[in-house]
């Protein structure tokens, strides 16, 4: 009976053990999910979106690679959970945009949902020599940016009237350049790929560039003013001198463009008439 109560309380200490243990792992499991996301989010909100033009890019990269990977394996890097915490983000930034881009039945966009998360809150800039010639602007990211799909359809030629294009208004940057004060314009297509603007492209043997890329995705890109469809619709939707005006579409149609932007009082002037 001694023996049989000894191995009694040596099963319940076991088991008290066993259980006590268990918590301590699932609160430890707990806690680990809590921080891969709590870290994921900042990599979000700090430096997720650096562009080519940021200086952390490297220090993103590095993070991403050898710090952030997923809690059950140590050589995953949870893509699929990525995208759709980035899936999330753009719908909670611009919910009735992402309906409608999604509204053709694609479970996608075009170009993946993290380099539309970055183009949502990123201005890209532009380096000195790269797609906007001199123009040198770092880039930064936007606190707040409305995209128009009525606003899209001032820079589409006539035969393309029918595509949706999102366009944000200008990201002004004073006293950049010699001829005035700039504006960083980005927008997006949807269902680029079965697009009027892309049929066009390829029609008119439209060259990409050889060497800059899109800055959100990283495919090539195609010059609108070489493509000669440009509207002057654009420039008075911008705000602009209409010489100055230039944009760029890439693969997966994500659009970035400048322009000079009219003085105040000219802008004013040009409204009124």
């Amino acid at each position: 009976q001694t023996r049989e109560m000894t191995s009694s309380v040596h099963h319940t200490k076991s088991f008290s053990l066993v259980s006590v243990s268990s918590i301590v792992l699932w609160s430890s499991f707990s806690n680990l999910v809590s921080l891969h996301f709590c870290c994921f989010e900042c990599v979000l909100l700090c430096c997720a979106f650096c562009g080519p033009n940021c200086p952390y890019s490297e220090v993103n990269r590095m993070i991403l690679t050898k710090q952030y990977r997923c809690v059950h394996s140590a050589s995953c890097q949870c893509t699929k959970g990525h995208q759709v915490l980035w899936k999330e983000f753009c719908k909670t930034r611009a919910p009735k945009m992402m309906l409608d881009l999604q509204s053709s039945g694609s479970h996608s966009v075009d170009g993946n949902w993290r380099a539309l998360g970055k183009l949502l809150i990123f201005c890209s800039g532009c380096r000195q020599g790269g797609l906007f010639n001199n123009v040198q602007v770092p880039g930064h990211f936007v606190n707040k940016t409305r995209f128009s799909r009525t606003s899209g359809k001032s820079f589409l030629m006539p035969q393309c009237i029918n595509d949706v294009l999102y366009v944000s208004d200008p990201c002004e940057h004073i006293g950049q350049s010699e001829e005035g004060d700039l504006g960083f314009f980005r927008g997006i297509f949807k269902s680029f790929a079965s697009s009027n603007v892309k049929r066009m492209l390829i029609n008119r043997g439209a060259q990409l560039h050889q060497t800059e890329i899109c800055p959100y995705c990283k495919a090539k890109l195609w010059s609108m003013l070489q493509a000669n469809m440009i509207p002057q619709t654009a420039s008075c939707r911008l705000g602009s001198y209409e010489d100055y005006i230039e944009y760029y579409v890439c693969l997966n149609g994500h659009l970035l463009g400048v322009c000079t932007l009219l003085p105040l009082s000219d802008s004013e002037d040009v409204s009124e008439e």
